[in-house]
Order: C-alpha cells, then structure tokens, then sequence
C-alpha cells in the first residue's frame, strides 16, 4: 500500500506518474497520467497492467528489460493504447523500486512536449546566432553608409541642375531606410522594464493602430478570457511583438481578411526549459493563404520573408522581445488559418472570480 503523503507528492507533479506493484497489478495514477491515458486512476487501480497494456508491446518490452536489468529504462515516442482510448505517443522512463509499496514507477510525459522543447532549443540557438551574425553585419555596414550619405549631401550642394539633385536625393533617402533598418537590428537588446501588463488592454491598443492603418476591408474579432490575472513584461515591448505579428497576417491577407485575437489560460507548459503550472497564452488567428511549406523552418530568422518587399524583420524582432519578457512564440499554418501563440508565465496567479 503507497502512503497518502506519498501519493499527495505526485499529485503535484506536471509529469505523469503511475506505480506498479510486485504482483504486477496498478496501484496508483497521479492526475498528469490519468490525463495522458484517458482514465480515471480509480478505474485503473487494481487492474493487471499487462491486461490493460499488454498490446503495447513497446512499452511491455521496456517493462520487462528494466525488470530483467533491475536498472532505470528510458523509451522515446512510444504508443500508449489502453481499452479503445485514442492512442498517445510519449516519453517513458520506468524505474525498479525493491521497497514494499511498489515495484515499478513508471513517468510518462507527452513525446510533442519533447519535441516541442528540442524545437525552442533550436529557435534559440539558431536565433542567438543570427542575432550575432547581424550585430556584426550592422556595425560592418553603418560605418560606410554614413560615408555613402556625406558624398551624396556633398555632391548635391554641386549640382546646379535639379532634376540631377533627385538622384542624390535617392541614394540620401536610401541610405537613411538602410541606416534605420540596421538600428533596428541593434536596438531590440536593451533590457526590458518589467510590471503588471493587461494582456487585453495591450491587444486594444493593437487593435486601434491596425484598425487605422487599414480602415476598411479587415475586420479584427475579439475572443477574450477576461478573467486571466496581469502579467509581468514590458507593455511597450509586448505591444510591439504583437503588433508585428498581427500587422504581418494582415499584410499576408493582403490587407482584406478577419483577424481574430484569442487569450486563454494554459496549464502544465514548458517555457524556455521550465514547467509553468499556469501561463496566458494569446492567438493571433488569421484567415491568409498561410505560411509557404518551405518558409516554416526560417519564418523567425533575419532577412527571411515570404512576402515581396518586405524586410523580414517583423517576426524575428518579435520574438526577441518575447524572449526578452520570459515568452515563448509558436505557430501552426495552413492555406486559410494561421495561428500564431504567444505564451507568458503566471507564477503564484489564478483566475479571478
């Protein structure tokens, strides 16, 4: 028998966790695992495992070598079946346990959620990488385009005829959209100032600007939960990362679309290597052609767009300002929905009532 204290210590974890005893029969379920496998751990408890779970013979076989080897097994991305439910690929670690309240544990979490964390390691080493690679291409690239623009003022105060000054007056202008794209590659570092932020009131301020810039032909829906708790970030920051995503869907849409805007509360999600019981995650929805196949890989990377004419800025600032206020931004695509979810933590927050 597991003591209740016991018990009450697994409850709380965000990963799943399921006890066998000697006699192979399951003992114990804590909520993350009765999630996993579609059951109640009060139906499950008592049962034989191999009845329930024998026709998972991946996840049979790892049984059997931990308890063959009497050391900790470890399988990724096994199918976990049980009595007609919709099978569910995770990551399982079963362990073998001499002592008398049970054999075997067995900690079961999602295998997207692996993959999900490999992903976001990758977006961030490739991002950092990018990100240095463009400090150093901005700083090699302002010094001659200050030179560039001097000549051309110089040379304009020689010309005599003024249809020759438009030509000058181009390389000038040019210069200065050059000179102001590099500041935007360099600016995004500075430390954000953090305090309580109204996700709702940011996305209105949003609202009100793309509203203004496309007056007609884009029509912004709102789906709030208002009953999600502040979050702590940089409220100048945050409404400019949501405002290059949302101002790309609707340029994506050729300025004729819906946009929705969607907040919600999310449970048990894994943010920059940590688990968060409780975090905001914000949709932007849009109803686009959607983000070309072979773009996916590198829509968040410098100087990538799908899009003619544009800098592809929009998206890797975005996420830097994102990262910066402890968030996370993740997207799903297809031709007509485009989904684009911002994630933010909720330490120590709850709903209110």
């Amino acid at each position: 028998m597991v003591s209740p204290s016991c018990l009450a210590a697994y409850d709380f974890l965000a990963t799943g966790v399921m006890l066998v005893g000697a006699d192979g029969r399951i003992l114990y379920l804590n909520s993350a695992a009765e999630t996993l496998v579609g059951m109640s751990g009060v139906l499950l408890a008592g049962q034989p495992f191999d009845s329930l779970f024998g026709h998972n013979t991946e996840l049979i076989a790892a049984l059997n070598a931990a308890r063959d080897t009497h050391e900790t097994v470890t399988e990724h991305d096994l199918p976990v079946q049980v009595n007609g439910h919709p099978a569910t690929r995770v990551s399982c670690t079963i362990t073998v346990h001499d002592g008398p309240e049970w054999a075997f544990m067995l900690e079961l979490r999602p295998a997207d959620q692996r993959l999900r964390i490999a992903r976001q390691e990758n977006i961030r080493a490739q991002q950092e990488a990018s990100r240095e690679l463009l400090r150093n291409l901005a700083h090699e690239i302002k010094n001659p385009l200050g030179g560039i623009r001097g000549a051309a003022q110089l040379l304009e105060h020689e010309l005599s005829r003024e249809s020759l000054r438009e030509y000058t007056q181009v390389i000038i202008k040019e210069a200065d959209r050059l000179q102001s794209l590099m500041e935007r590659l360099l600016t995004p570092h500075r430390l954000p100032k953090l305090s309580p932020v109204n996700i709702h009131e940011a996305l209105e301020r949003v609202r009100s600007l793309l509203l203004a810039e496309t007056p007609h032909g884009i029509r912004i829906r709102r789906d709030y939960d208002v009953s999600l708790p502040e979050i702590r970030a940089d409220a100048e920051q945050l409404i400019q990362a949501v405002l290059n995503v949302a101002r790309n869907a609707v340029q994506a849409m050729g300025g004729k679309g819906e946009l929705a805007f969607r907040t919600r509360a999310a449970r048990q999600v894994t943010l920059n290597n940590r688990r968060h019981r409780l975090a905001l995650r914000l949709d932007i929805v849009d109803n686009g052609p959607g983000i070309p196949e072979a773009l996916r890989e590198q829509i968040f990377f410098p100087l990538v767009s799908g899009r003619e004419g544009g800098s592809g800025l929009g998206l890797p600032l975005a996420q830097t300002l994102v990262a910066q206020n402890r968030g996370v931004i993740e997207f799903e695509s297809q031709p007509g929905h485009t989904v684009f979810s911002f994630y933010f933590p909720l330490e120590n927050a709850s709903h209110k009532p």
